[in-house]
């Protein structure tokens, strides 16, 4: 048998390690991140909808695991998005208001999250991830806070918290401004933009982000990267503004906002479907890791449906914050599966990292947890630990916290509550006068949640700086009281 000589050897070993690194790329997951805005508990097939059809998400969330206690970590939009793509509660990196041009210190190049924050598109990106954001960004607008700085390879959409659908009609009005000089347009009207690059859009935007998200799909596929992908709808949040067929599929309904925003949350059912397509198109599909959820709870000012929760976006009551959410991901999950224990958004950071076999930058404080092998064998990822959320709201602030069975919540300068919420998820009874050792115990630990609170960065409003300034706000120590002689509903 005739030798192999040294420099033949080195090369076949170059040659082994070389398809060994591309076979380990090619078995990393895609990972699919669908996120509406303003989506209610119950406006999904999955979660128990009857007036709205999402069959396209019904067969995904079917085939895999559906969660029914999960959490976001602020009951509203930017503070919200803010601790998905960080890992942290908002209130502990300085963004717990929506960005907003009424404030006193409008200084856009300030306003967008810390630099110093790593956003989870940037570790996956260096993981080899090609990365992309379609959609609502509302992070920040000034070139040092785009998508395109903060680990994203490709941006299509918008910066700020909303938009306009039909290009016909906002581009109209934002050339009507343009041509009578106003400097200060509003974001909903502005063109989309490709990497900073203003585009003429032509299609309804759901329409637009779900073709954006099947293009992005097919390149990574040609590329032969594995890919993160954190499509952004804007859809179902104001304006309500739907596409004729899509409406006349919701004919029965016979409220004007409930039928258009069914009909809105149908178009991105319809999407998600054309990206299923063009996954198994692809040969991605069986592995792709594929999570939906909502924001915040939906408004129910403008159509949604949370029920049986109790609250609305905004609120620290259960529909504030509660959302619809599943995970789909052939190559690891079980279909039909129910997950009941509750779950944070901030899990997600962690989940993904572990999952693209990915190294968390040093110094990065995570506030969540890796829940795959917790899903995979039905246990609580957080048993004994606290789920939070707070909101400033006026003068005080608004309180909802979660320990396995059991939840308190504050609203206003309304008496502490205590709730068995896997025996009452529509949060009528307060137990706190029967529980009141429980209830002091889980006020305690939340207030000491708040000693990791730093001052905020900006104010939704002038007036909310000027709370914050005169020390009408937080009001940590009122907030906390839980004193029955004080509190003398908790008796109750």
């Amino acid at each position: 048998m005739a030798k192999i000589s040294k420099p033949i050897k080195l090369l076949l070993l170059g040659t082994f390690i070389s398809i060994m690194s591309c076979l380990g790329q090619q078995a990393k997951p895609n990972i699919l991140f669908i996120l509406c805005d303003d989506l209610g508990y119950n406006d999904v097939g999955f979660n128990g909808s009857t007036d709205i059809t999402t069959p396209e998400l019904d067969k995904l969330a079917d085939n895999g695991t559906i969660f029914t206690s999960a959490y976001v970590a602020h009951p509203f939009c930017g503070p919200s998005r803010a601790s998905l793509l960080t890992g942290r509660y908002s209130q502990e990196i300085g963004t717990p208001f929506n960005l907003h041009g009424n404030s006193s210190k409008n200084d856009e190049d300030n306003m967008g999250i810390p630099l110093e924050e790593t956003f989870i598109s940037k570790v996956l990106n260096d993981a080899g991830y090609y990365t992309s954001v379609i959609g609502k960004w509302h992070l920040g607008n000034s070139p040092k806070y785009h998508p395109n700085k903060r680990g994203f390879d490709n941006f299509y959409g918008f910066l700020g918290g909303g938009h306009d659908y039909f290009p016909a009609k906002y581009q109209k009005e934002y050339e009507r401004q343009v041509n009578a000089g106003n400097k200060n347009i509003r974001d909903y009207v502005h063109p989309l933009e490709h990497n900073n690059k203003t585009v003429k859009e032509t299609e309804y935007i759901t329409d637009a982000l779900s073709r954006e998200a099947v293009k992005d799909i097919k390149l990574a596929s040609k590329n032969k990267e594995p890919f993160f992908m954190y499509l952004s709808y804007n859809a179902p949040h104001v304006p309500l503004q739907a596409k004729e067929e899509d409406l006349a599929i919701f004919k029965n309904i016979e409220n004007k906002e409930r039928r258009t925003y069914a009909a809105m949350v149908y178009a991105v059912d319809r999407g998600v479907g054309k990206i299923v397509d063009a996954l198994k198109e692809t040969n991605q599909y069986k592995n792709t890791l594929i999570v939906f959820m909502s924001d915040n709870g939906g408004n129910f000012n403008h159509g949604a449906n949370n029920s049986p929760l109790k609250g609305t976006k905004g609120d620290a009551w259960e529909g504030g914050y509660r959302v619809p959410m599943f995970f789909h991901y052939p190559n690891k999950l079980k279909k039909g599966k129910q997950f009941d224990y509750p779950v944070s958004a901030l899990d997600l950071y962690p989940t993904f990292v572990n999952l693209a076999k990915a190294t968390i930058p040093k110094g990065k404080i995570l506030d969540g947890k890796d829940i795959m092998n917790h899903v995979t064998s039905n246990t609580d990822a957080h048993k004994d630990e606290m789920i939070y959320c707070l909101r400033y709201r006026h003068g005080h602030c608004d309180v909802g916290a979660r320990k396995g069975d059991w939840k308190i919540t504050r609203v206003g300068n309304e008496p502490w509550r205590l709730t068995n919420i896997t025996e009452d998820i529509g949060e009528k009874k307060n137990v706190g006068g029967r529980y009141p050792e429980k209830l002091r115990e889980m006020v305690v630990e939340t207030e000491k949640w708040t000693e990791s609170f730093v001052k905020p960065l900006w104010y939704y409003s002038a007036k909310d700086e000027e709370l914050w300034n005169d020390g009408r706000m937080p009001q940590y120590e009122e907030t906390f009281t839980v004193d029955p002689l004080i509190n003398p509903a908790s008796k109750k």
